[in-house]
């Protein structure tokens, strides 16, 4: 569903980004992990086609996203850590301007049932989006995954504010996206989550992916210690 090739960023004398090879697959919930500036949110905005690669490709279902980047987005959601809504609209209004906008419609009780299976409450349909808390806020960006029929899901740092009920179902929704075949790339910072949550984790450094594990072979502690490691220099770069 989604995969980098080689992929390069570069601003001026710096790489942000430096020869990524990267591949997540339908029912994927890869975690990206590192400090700030390892290059997890550059790499998630080269797929979005925020940015322009300086080298390589960034791909979705094979789509080249910076050859066609109108055809990629349609199988794109994003979900960043503050969700972009209307403020003023419902959370039904929301949902409906951006399916339409991703080429659906559907009915009210189709849209409806989109806010159900996200966990939000029947009450809060028809209210304001800018009275939603964070966590409200994140369900309503997950349904409009579903509505838009997204292939894959780029998120970055979606849990970040959230509290642990919160940050559980919120999961739980991500878990259920990948069930259904979705493929799931994460930036985060919650080693914990990234593991309940995850099927894979990569951990990043100065713009290289340092190591890939799969989260059933490896405990909450040994993600922590081999964490540490490359963020102390210690690590060396071997994907596994």
């Amino acid at each position: 569903m989604l995969e980098a090739k080689k992929l390069k960023k570069t601003y001026g004398d710096y790489d942000a980004l430096k020869g990524l090879d990267l591949t997540v697959n339908g029912g994927d919930i890869y975690c990206l992990l590192g400090a700030n500036g390892a290059g997890k949110t550059t790499t998630i905005n080269l797929f979005l086609n925020f940015i322009t690669p300086s080298g390589g490709t960034a791909e979705v279902c094979g789509i080249d996203v910076t050859e066609n980047p109108l055809e990629s987005k349609k199988l794109l959601a994003y979900i960043p850590e503050q969700v972009m809504l209307y403020g003023n609209l419902s959370a039904l209004e929301n949902l409906r301007y951006f399916a339409q906008l991703g080429g659906h419609d559907y009915t009210d009780a189709e849209y409806q049932e989109f806010l159900n299976r996200c966990g939000l409450q029947s009450g809060a349909y028809s209210k304001r989006v800018g009275e939603f808390s964070k966590g409200m806020r994140q369900k309503v960006g997950v349904a409009i995954a579903l509505a838009k029929q997204a292939k894959a899901l780029l998120l970055d740092e979606p849990t970040s504010g959230l509290d642990p009920k919160a940050s559980n179902e919120f999961s739980e929704l991500l878990i259920q996206l990948a069930g259904d075949g979705a493929s799931v790339l994460m930036a985060t910072h919650d080693l914990f989550r990234a593991k309940e949550t995850g099927t894979r984790i990569g951990i990043m450094r100065e713009g290289y992916m340092m190591q890939e594990m799969s989260t059933d072979d490896i405990s909450h502690a040994d993600i922590e210690r081999i964490y540490l490691e490359h963020m102390s220099g210690e690590g060396t770069k071997n994907a596994a």
